[in-house]
């Protein structure tokens, strides 16, 4: 039927289909239509008309469309849509980094390739997992609602710390960090829960910003400027040199 896709290796058939609406997303869409409805009823189409864009704005932020993720294990895919607009290399956070009663950390405290990932309010915000594995840690903290193209908002900004291992010990970290505009980090999975590579593992709400640090010795395959798809596009692959050379700054 069309529609369905039966595999990743071009079998089966698929046709468009209209996304589905997150259900994170369907109560700021009623409340919305609700206002819609509200405003015409008072102001007619002078206020109608305008609410009816809002509403439609709303649940088009929320959509959450199906994705087809390689499967491959040495491969990190994209956990965010958007732009990439920094490729650099720092210290993990030090959330990430810090022992947490385990006996070890999650990452080693050594300098990775970092890429940031700019979601504007125009892309889809439901996040996914670059690998497969356990989630070993989930770190939630607060923090300020700067402009998350800021470097800075990496440190400062309300953000929310994953970090994945593989089934053979390879751990990968990503960071949802909170906008101007965003307000809330809604997570889907906790520490322990086994995910699949592309796999749904939370949503950052109206503009906002993903970093990934690759494991160490690990070279990106994007560049600065690229537009990326959750849970499609190649960030990394481990174990093998880089297509793209010199994109480090």
């Amino acid at each position: 039927m069309a529609g369905d896709i039966l595999d990743n290796r071009g079998r089966g058939t698929a046709g468009f289909t209209w996304p589905a609406i997150h259900p994170e997303g369907r109560k700021f869409g009623a409340i919305a239509a609700a206002a819609c409805l509200v405003g015409a009823f008072l102001g007619g189409s002078l206020l109608g008309w305008p609410l009816a864009v809002l509403t439609l704005g709303v649940l088009a932020f929320f959509r959450d469309p199906e994705r087809v993720t390689p499967r491959d294990d040495s491969m990190i895919v994209a956990p965010a849509d958007g732009l990439v607009t920094l490729i650099c290399t720092v210290n993990p956070p030090r959330e990430m980094t810090a022992e947490d009663g385990s006996g070890q950390p999650a990452l080693a405290d050594v300098p990775v390739t970092r890429i940031s990932i700019f979601m504007s309010v125009f892309d889809v915000h439901v996040n996914r997992t670059p690998i497969g594995g356990t989630i070993r840690r989930v770190v939630y903290i607060p923090g300020k609602f700067l402009n998350a193209d800021l470097d800075k908002a990496s440190e400062e900004n309300e953000r929310q710390h994953f970090v994945v291992e593989r089934g053979d010990g390879v751990r990968v970290g990503f960071t949802q960090i909170a906008g101007l505009v965003a307000r809330r980090i809604v997570p889907f999975v906790k520490a322990g829960d086994i995910v699949a590579g592309g796999q749904r593992v939370g949503l950052i709400r109206f503009g906002s910003r993903v970093d990934v640090y690759l494991p160490a010795g690990t070279e990106p395959r994007v560049l600065i400027g690229q537009r990326i798809v959750a849970g499609e596009t190649v960030l990394a692959v481990l174990g093998q040199t880089p297509l793209i050379e010199g994109v480090r700054q």
